[in-house]
């Protein structure tokens, strides 16, 4: 204690400020705090020791405040017997944290005042019961305010949140705004857009990677497509493997709106392509068999394709200069043997292929549709799937279910999702041969598809060995037919 002039001791205080967010750094929260306070102390006749400040924390998020941590191991050293707070509510939003002050100041005999709410005597049961009970209101508002803030952030996932343009949409709508240039600072027009509307341009362009993957295309043929088409990222740049990618992975093509990971329903906006769609080119994009890099991809019809059939070999061949002429040629990978002209070998495939597929019969060749496939009902069951997965994590947060029950509920949902998925996927999935059975030159419309279409197509229908050729055949030639063998799977 301090002894003033006239002989009375003076009662030694202390100051605690918080605010939980101070978004522009100014610390004004806390300044009008502490001026309420040191008002108090002044008028009680307190002198102030100490201002503890903790600007930017929560009281209630659980995470560490070192000035209030520094505060309580100065009071139980006997700094000061008053402690002076604006509200309760700055000082605790946890149980826990409550009773251990309300254990301190019964030791060391510490009182506390707060400006809002009066003196708070933890000596008393009265004053203990008014301390938790103003202290269960405050963890009340905390936990109150934490879901409209969630459920707010929720609903705004569902619109426009700002940012970069995203690819696809953002139609002009004939307003324009005021922007100020952050190198020149110069003020600008520039067009107001509706992030809602498709662009026409850039729609049909996620609609066509669609449909290439689902066809058996390649990344790199609708990236390639992208630049020969002149489109461009929203910022202008051009569209990498990467970015190409992700742009196919978005569930906002498919007007799926994302919260934290998780789906959460129909988005504000224009869908891009049907959810079947996209969730067949999700399972494509992330199926572990499939390569992860871009990386060197076979740039030859057989490649890894065509099988060697010398003896008992059953390797795949690939292409590779031999002899002195420096003509490529099928070999296989385990090195034996000569090779086999990969032009005449390939030129032979594609006319058995032309051959085939411009018969009257052809459309016999072409897959039967998943009829079977209700796509409706899929996505009601995976949204309701969806749902039970959330009403689990509310169980057990909520202390209904153990750590087993949610473990053993949620697996077994997510089976069932994956599942369904995969039903989905496969009602969007396309027969490669689509778009070549039944076209009036069946030879321009192959050499017309992308390398990676025409793997695709040989993939589907038919199997291809390169037995050992003769020398020379009776007609004088020196290309052994016989010797490719073709198993049809259709």
């Amino acid at each position: 204690m301090k002894t003033t002039p006239t002989g009375d001791t003076q009662t030694r205080a202390v100051i605690y400020v918080r605010i939980s967010q101070d978004r522009s750094g100014a610390h004004l929260g806390v300044d009008r705090q502490r001026e309420d306070c040191e008002a108090l102390a002044e008028r009680n006749g307190w002198e102030v020791t100490e201002t503890y400040v903790d600007n930017d924390l929560s009281a209630y998020s659980g995470k560490p405040r070192p000035d209030y941590r520094r505060m309580l191991a100065d009071l139980n050293d006997g700094t000061a017997t008053v402690v002076v707070a604006w509200h309760t509510d700055r000082l605790h939003r946890s149980p826990t944290e409550l009773e251990e002050y309300i254990d301190l100041s019964e030791r060391r005999g510490v009182s506390t005042h707060t400006c809002q709410a009066g003196p708070i005597d933890l000596s008393t049961p009265s004053g203990r019961m008014t301390a938790r009970i103003l202290g269960a209101v405050a963890r009340h508002e905390s936990e109150h305010k934490g879901e409209r803030v969630a459920r707010a952030r929720q609903q705004r996932a569902k619109g426009w949140v700002g940012g970069i343009r995203p690819f696809g949409w953002g139609v002009p709508t004939g307003e324009t705004r005021t922007k100020v240039d952050k190198k020149t600072g110069e003020e600008q027009l520039v067009p107001v857009l509706d992030m809602g509307k498709a662009v026409p341009e850039e729609a049909a362009a996620i609609q066509v990677g669609h449909d290439m993957l689902l066809a058996g295309g390649s990344l790199k043929s609708w990236v390639r497509w992208l630049a020969d088409k002149g489109l461009t990222s929203t910022l202008g740049n051009p569209i990498r493997h990467q970015e190409a990618r992700d742009l196919l992975l978005r569930p906002r093509n498919a007007g799926i709106a994302i919260y934290r990971g998780e789906e959460i329903g129909r988005g504000e906006w224009d869908r891009l392509v049907p959810e079947e769609q996209h969730r067949a080119v999700v399972a494509i994009l992330k199926d572990p068999a499939r390569r992860t890099t871009p990386g060197a991809q076979p740039k030859h019809l057989g490649s890894l394709l065509y099988r060697c059939g010398r003896g008992d070999c059953t390797e795949y061949v690939n292409a590779t200069v031999c002899g002195g002429r420096k003509q490529l040629s099928y070999r296989c990978q385990t090195g034996h043997g000569g090779g086999r002209r990969k032009d005449a070998v390939d030129g032979y495939i594609e006319d058995v292929l032309v051959e085939r597929l411009s018969r009257d019969d052809a459309a016999d060749l072409l897959l039967p549709g998943p009829s079977d496939v209700n796509v409706p009902a899929l996505q009601a069951e995976s949204e309701q799937i969806r749902r039970r997965l959330t009403d689990l994590a509310a169980l057990f947060g909520g202390g209904q279910i153990t750590m087993a029950q949610f473990t053993e509920g949620s697996d077994t949902a997510r089976a069932q999702l994956e599942g369904v998925t995969r039903q989905m996927a496969r009602a969007a999935t396309q027969d490669p041969l689509v778009g070549l059975v039944g076209q009036p030159d069946v030879r321009k419309g192959w050499r017309g598809l992308e390398l990676d279409r025409q793997r695709a197509v040989l993939r589907a229908l038919m199997d291809v060995t390169l037995l050992p050729a003769r020398a020379r055949m009776p007609d004088g030639s020196y290309f052994d037919h016989e010797a490719i063998k073709i198993e049809w799977k259709r």
